[in-house]
């Protein structure tokens, strides 16, 4: 007994000195974030620091139906809408002269360029396309500091294949950064479905009801679809489209919780601690701002939906999933690629399922600088046991610069080959691969496309500010400038939704 008690005592000693190192190891993180916040990041705007008061909320609004939800939301751009007119007279001179950079040239001045470019950035919130005659109907979700305005052109080709499409807006986004503070991750899942409730009455007992989503949209589409699985008095999609979907994320995302502690406190110097960004709000449909709440979040949705996937998969409801068609780029720096494979495709049984991988461009004259990681994943997709369907879409069989795709059906050892949606379908030559922000934005989109003229009203699009200069010539990182933010192959994605919509159309008639 004796001994016992005397390993127990140092079984407790060894835990509390881990415990006190675990301890020292935040409060030392903590103290390094907070003086880097204090001392580095720029000053916080209005825009980072004051709410809007007609936010949805699940606490306050889940018993809402999508109607309703739309009525707030307009009382919410109203609210919006007399903010910046207040920030103008604050920052606008008697003489009409600026007195704020800051403000003049961003988004949330009105007649700033950026804001002509798109027109006043009327898909900042929910919006609707319907064809005369609706055959189906599709709810898109957009992803974390974006709007529904990434869902567009998606969108739209839905509706051009016959289905009336709904694109929600996620409580937190479409306003100010500074309501990411807030958000959390039940409001956006009470958002979907009270959005999925309204389209899914809308679809005719016999029409199809996609739901589909970007990002961490894509994750929200998925815990809806599992929730139909459990829950008969839902219904259940019947396809589920996901880009470049919030699978999983790197273990650093638990950071978030640990940093954002210190804003609780009221002391005012501490409020940048909640932020990971500060930069110029210049994007008229994406906050370049990033607060540590809104990774937490994610991180959030994330770890329910793999707590949801392998209950499902213990329960064997997984065979009951709609089918799920997904969208990614093989290298992505924002969720990567690893978690669609490992912790989604892996699970689902059957061809109906099915995973469309964008590779790099492997011409020859840029292997010496191309990371070995991608084609070890593809490796590992195609070498280990696969029950989905795979295309693999690239130039890695060729080396030249057009396009191949290969679709690997489940267990086989030779791919057959698709033909290419259009001739010419080939890597510009100053690319280098696709990514997380590229994959739904057509190449000449006024907004972000990349393409020579793309843009509006003889302003340039965001996408084609490929800037080189000196290090410090501009307040964001010039790297940040050539992250790709449209698909020069969209025209693929394009016909596979058309394809798939037809598809799913036909077998829909009765026999």
């Amino acid at each position: 007994m004796t001994l016992l008690n005397t390993l127990l005592r140092r079984l407790m000693r060894s835990l509390l000195r881990l415990l006190g190192w675990l301890l020292l190891l935040s409060l030392t993180l903590l103290a390094g974030y907070t003086l880097y916040a204090v001392t580095a990041l720029p000053p916080l705007q209005p825009w980072h620091q004051e709410k809007l008061q007609q936010e949805f909320s699940a606490a306050r609004h889940a018993d809402l139906d999508f109607e309703a939800y739309l009525r707030r939301e307009t009382l919410l751009f109203e609210e919006l809408a007399a903010k910046q007119a207040e920030w103008r007279n604050e920052r606008v001179g008697k003489k009409g002269q600026a007195l704020d950079a800051a403000w003049v040239d961003s988004r949330f001045n009105p007649k700033s360029q950026l804001m002509r470019l798109v027109d006043g950035a009327p898909y900042n919130r929910s919006f609707r396309l319907s064809p005369p005659k609706p055959k189906g109907q599709a709810l898109l979700i957009h992803g974390l500091t974006d709007s529904p305005y990434v869902m567009k052109a998606l969108a739209e080709t839905l509706r051009a294949q016959g289905l009336a499409v709904t694109v929600l807006r996620l409580p937190g986004h479409g306003t100010l950064p500074s309501m990411m503070l807030d958000m959390r991750l039940a409001d956006w899942q009470a958002a979907v479905r009270i959005a999925a409730r309204d389209v899914a009455g809308r679809a005719g007992p016999q029409q199809p009801f996609y739901i589909g989503g970007f990002s961490t949209g894509g994750a929200l589409a998925l815990l809806y679809s599992l929730e139909t699985l459990k829950d008969p008095a839902l219904r259940r999609p019947s396809r589920v489209l996901l880009a470049a979907p919030a699978i999983s994320l790197p273990p650093v995302a638990e950071l978030a919780e640990v940093v954002d502690v210190l804003s609780a406190l009221p002391v005012p110097a501490l409020q940048k601690v909640r932020w990971q960004e500060l930069v110029a709000e210049y994007d008229p449909y994406k906050f370049n701002s990033f607060p540590f709440n809104a990774a937490r979040e994610v991180n959030r949705a994330t770890q329910a939906l793999q707590r949801e996937l392998a209950a499902a998969e213990r329960a064997g409801r997984l065979a009951q999933l709609p089918p799920v068609l997904s969208w990614q780029s093989v290298v992505d720096a924002t969720v990567g690629a690893e978690g669609v494979l490992d912790q989604l495709y892996a699970r689902l049984p059957g061809s109906q399922h099915r995973l469309v991988m964008f590779d790099l461009n492997r011409q020859a004259y840029l292997r010496s600088i191309l990371r070995p990681e991608s084609q070890a994943l593809l490796d590992r997709a195609l070498a280990g046991p696969r029950g989905y369907t795979l295309d693999i879409i690239g130039n890695g069989a060729s080396q030249g610069a057009e396009l191949q795709a290969q679709r690997w059906a489940p267990a086989a050892s030779e791919p057959e080959l698709l033909a290419a949606p259009r001739s010419g379908l080939a890597w510009p030559p100053s690319l280098a691969s696709l990514g997380h922000l590229a994959l739904l934005l057509p190449p000449d989109d006024p907004a972000y496309g990349f393409e020579p003229g793309s843009g509006r009203h003889g302003i340039p699009s965001i996408g084609s500010w490929f800037l080189r200069g000196e290090s410090g010539a501009v307040s964001i990182e010039l790297g940040s400038l050539n992250r790709l933010r449209s698909n020069p192959f969209w025209a693929w994605i394009q016909a596979d939704v058309a394809a798939t919509v037809a598809q799913d159309l036909a077998a829909a008639q009765p026999p």
